[in-house]
């Protein structure tokens, strides 16, 4: 079927739409109100410089609609100009925005694209199965709601034309009760493949509300991702000072920063986690740790490197560390990661300066795709 005007006017409308998203999109990805949004739920975008019509003369020096004093493009109600809406009436032609709506899988579809982030091929045997319910098979009774039309018109159809009470020149089908074909939903095993993602964040004395923002936003983006590609995704968090302990989300990102900073801690607690919960053969695992790179010792950056060397990476499909800069901390941590692991297709270093080097971070942390 040929393409009609109208969908090839939408299509181009999405197209700038979309254009306008990723020309904002770290803009976007930064914000708050971004947080807690899935699936079809809807992003409201603000597109600026929508230019908005106006009705013109058409040049006749006559009578007629739209005669009178005035240039062409001058507003119709006279006024010379339009502020914002706000004090007096001004002399300046105020900026419209217009807002669209996406679902936030078209939104997240759209950073990917942005970012040229790969399809994560996922590793395991997927033997792992859930029980799903399909609409699969045919019954005779059921609500109205799963009545199948189609099948109950073919079986009117048949009983006509079997009875001789069908008639092509007066082709009128009228099933009846024994006609009434509906949807039956079937219970059937589906293929799974799970993937955990464990977060760590150092909330020692350095780490501020400013550093504990960019790792809840950082992390909201990459579990987002990630859930794009695993049904099972589950989310495991971790803080640290000098011990570490397993948090719900809402504390995760709400905790006060205090105490020193023994990473390994973290490590430890992480490793715990895997051997006794993720076997690594069904499962894909991700752990994220978030610092500012101030470790208490040198003992200590010695210990963290044989835990992800031995037991992480190993385990994990890939270990990622985010480093967030502190006015307190000394960022060091990242430079020992980077002299063991720099060459490691397994271990992703990424510097988070700032909110603006969030759309940086993302990219390198994700654009391996493992």
């Amino acid at each position: 079927m040929a393409q009609t005007k109208i969908d090839q006017d939408v299509g181009r409308f999405k197209r700038i739409i979309r254009g306008r998203v990723r020309e904002n999109l770290k803009k976007y990805i930064t914000q708050g109100e971004m947080m807690g949004k899935q699936g079809k739920d809807v992003v409201s975008i603000p597109i600026p410089q929508i230019d908005i019509p106006r009705f013109k003369l058409d040049g006749n020096k006559g009578g007629g609609v739209g005669s009178g004093d005035g240039e062409p493009g001058d507003p119709v109600s006279g006024q010379q100009g339009q502020g914002n809406g706000v004090g007096q009436a001004g002399d300046q032609e105020g900026e419209h925005a217009l807002e669209v709506e996406l679902t936030f899988d078209e939104f997240v579809d759209i950073m990917a694209e942005e970012l040229e982030l790969p399809r994560i091929e996922p590793k395991g045997n997927e033997q792992i199965q859930s029980m799903r319910g399909r609409y699969r098979g045919i019954t005779y009774v059921g609500p109205n709601s799963l009545r199948h039309f189609k099948r109950t018109y073919k079986e009117a159809l048949k009983r006509q034309i079997a009875s001789n009470t069908y008639n092509p020149e007066d082709p009128i089908i009228i099933p009846i009760r024994q006609d009434q074909r509906y949807r039956h939903r079937e219970v059937v095993p589906e293929p799974v493949t799970n993937a955990v993602i464990i977060l760590m964040m150092d909330v020692s004395g350095s780490m501020e509300d400013e550093q504990k923002e960019i790792v809840r936003v950082t992390s909201f983006w990459i579990d987002t991702w990630l859930r794009n590609h695993y049904k099972g995704l589950k989310t495991r968090y971790i803080i640290h000072d000098t011990v570490a302990k397993e948090v719900d989300k809402e504390t995760f990102f709400k905790i006060r920063e205090s105490g020193g900073t023994v990473i390994s801690s973290a490590y430890k607690l992480c490793s715990k986690m895997i051997q006794e919960d993720y076997p690594p053969g069904e499962w894909n695992i991700y752990p994220f740790h978030f610092s500012d790179g101030d470790n208490w010792s040198e003992r200590d950056n010695e210990e963290c490197i044989r835990i992800i060397k031995d037991e992480l990476i190993p385990s994990s499909n890939m270990f990622c560390y985010g480093q967030v800069e502190s006015r307190y901390g000394s960022g060091k941590f990242i430079k020992e990661l980077t002299k063991h692991f720099g060459d490691n297709e397994q271990v992703t270093l990424a510097k988070i300066e700032n909110k603006d080097a969030i759309l940086n971070s993302i990219k390198t942390f994700l654009g391996k795709g493992k």
